[in-house]
């Protein structure tokens, strides 16, 4: 089983007991406001997602992590590598994203799991290139991608929604751990 520690948090593989606070998270319209077409996700969309992620997992080699709070064992929501299949124009490429739930927002949770998630993917999966790609405004996300040394790479529309994307990237000659 994969799992990282960081100071403040254990980003773990996912386990049952995960679904109700997940589908908590992704009921948040502020949450859900950036992700895909904006749309908040029941109980039943999310253990959906969980479970393709899971799928991820065991055919690439990575996936998202549920990320929990040492402390408490709170979930705090999610990090993690995945597949961009939504965005042909940037493929083959694998993305970094996160998601945590409202009442972890500005404590520094999304940048510690994210760079312990870039981490495993240069360092433990071998990969040369990550990208994020954060829908235009969202600025909270770009400054975390900033934070882990990304920098923007171009600029593209979604191909089903038509807002704006930016994508960032680092390649593994950039990163510093």
């Amino acid at each position: 089983m994969t799992e990282i520690q960081t100071p403040r948090l254990l980003l773990r593989r996912w386990h049952d007991d995960d679904l109700v606070p997940m589908a908590e998270i992704n009921a948040d319209p502020e949450v859900m406001q950036w992700i895909g077409d904006g749309s908040v996700r029941d109980l039943e969309q999310t253990a959906q997602d969980i479970e393709r992620w899971e799928e991820e997992w065991d055919e690439e080699g990575f996936g998202l992590f549920a990320v929990e709070l040492l402390a408490s064992g709170e979930l705090v929501g999610c990090v993690g590598l995945s597949v961009p299949h939504f965005l042909p124009d940037v493929l083959p490429a694998v993305e970094i994203s996160w998601r945590l739930g409202r009442p972890f927002w500005g404590q520094g949770y999304a940048s510690e799991a994210a760079h312990a998630s870039l981490e495993f993917a240069l360092q433990d999966r071998g990969l040369d290139r990550v990208i994020s790609i954060a829908r235009l405004g969202n600025d909270a996300s770009e400054n975390v991608m900033r934070k882990l040394g990304m920098e923007l790479d171009h600029e593209t529309t979604h191909p089903e929604y038509g807002f704006r994307l930016h994508i960032y990237a680092i390649d593994l000659t950039e990163y510093e751990a």
